[in-house]
């Protein structure tokens, strides 16, 4: 398999990501349930005619496609690939209740067509007039995992030099009270949340979109090597440190190799007993998690990514990520785990360039 590598990357989050100096201005969250997205001012990049058409997450995705595409200096990419958990559940919450509202008679299907899952992606071929291949993962936490998969056969497939590979996830109301409901958001009287020691269950919820250019050739540009990815959907937690031994063993790579490993901690202590397992591999690595400034949510991985691509650049690490005070004189390699709500585990490696 030939090498691929990160050539760009943006990022819409909870924090000023947009902003060339949010490496020194991260603000950790840990009292709101629900966190919202720092949106950039949408008729700067989209025309007004067509901003009240989409939701937010087509919103997010469009700009944070055209910072990535920008900063690649790649006009039209070879492929587009965007993971995402949820889609566009604002305009599939519109539709439905449109069918409520009026019976199930006389609907207008705007709603509908532009509720799928693929409408992030075809959106930014829309307005790219790219007719190349497009395609869209929906498979909750490992969404971008998948994405960065195929990006990686199509590029060693010699299908494509230059893939956009994003994801992206937005809130909406009514889904937001029912994971009140039932519990996946924390409740009021469990915040603020200690995310490394929680002993409650629930997850402060954020949302987001994290777009990069994926390609063949290394440019000047190029932030990381995407060495590999490996996948499981269910694993106990006695398995755990057995996927990440055989992973690293796949890759020729020892414990010790490992520069830093980057840790989903949400606060939901039911399941970040994962995470606090996956540590014990690493006695010498430094050891990171970056929840606390994203809100957990379907594709919270992007987030992840870009931080890690960013560290990797600038050989430094944000003391607001650290769990322990290890630190290497170089940063190579960067191991990143992630799953939510225990299931849907990924791993991916990131070699510095």
């Amino acid at each position: 398999m030939s090498a691929v590598y990160i050539n760009s990357a943006a990022c819409i989050s909870v924090q000023d990501t947009l902003n060339e100096n949010f490496f020194q201005n991260l603000h950790p969250e840990n009292s709101t349930q629900v966190l919202k997205a720092i949106e950039p001012i949408y008729k700067e990049f989209i025309p007004p005619a067509m901003i009240r058409r989409m939701s937010k997450t087509v919103k997010m995705s469009s700009v944070a496609s055209h910072f990535a595409l920008k900063e690649a200096e790649i006009e039209n990419p070879d492929a587009i690939i965007v993971g995402t958990g949820m889609g566009c559940s604002q305009d599939s919450e519109k539709f439905l209740k449109n069918v409520i509202d009026n019976q199930e008679e006389f609907l207008t299907p705007t709603f509908f067509i532009q509720s799928t899952h693929n409408t992030v992606a075809g959106q930014i071929a829309l307005g790219l007039q790219c007719h190349a291949y497009n395609f869209t993962y929906v498979n909750t936490s490992s969404s971008l995992e998948f994405s960065f998969l195929d990006a990686k056969l199509q590029i060693n497939d010699g299908e494509a030099e230059n893939v956009l590979v994003g994801s992206t996830d937005e809130q909406t109301e009514r889904t937001m009270e029912l994971y009140k409901l039932n519990k996946t958001i924390k409740k009021e009287e469990n915040l603020p949340v200690d995310y490394l020691n929680s002993t409650t269950d629930g997850v402060i919820w954020g949302e987001g979109a994290s777009f990069f250019v994926v390609g063949k050739d290394k440019t000047e540009n190029s932030y990381a090597q995407l060495k590999d990815i490996q996948i499981s959907s269910r694993l106990d937690l006695t398995e755990i440190q057995q996927f990440i031994e055989e992973f690293l063993t796949k890759n020729n790579l020892k414990h010790d190799e490992i520069d830093a490993v980057i840790l989903g901690f949400s606060g939901d202590a039911k399941s970040d007993v994962y995470y606090t397992k996956a540590m014990d591999v690493f006695q010498n690595s430094a050891l990171l998690y970056y929840k606390h400034l994203s809100g957990e949510f379907n594709t919270a991985s992007g987030f992840s990514t870009f931080m890690a691509c960013h560290i990797l650049k600038n050989q430094t690490i944000p003391e607001v990520m650290m769990i322990n005070d290890l630190k290497k004189e170089e940063i190579k390699n960067i191991l990143l785990y992630n799953h939510l709500g225990g299931n849907d585990h990924s791993l991916v490696l990131l070699e510095r360039i």
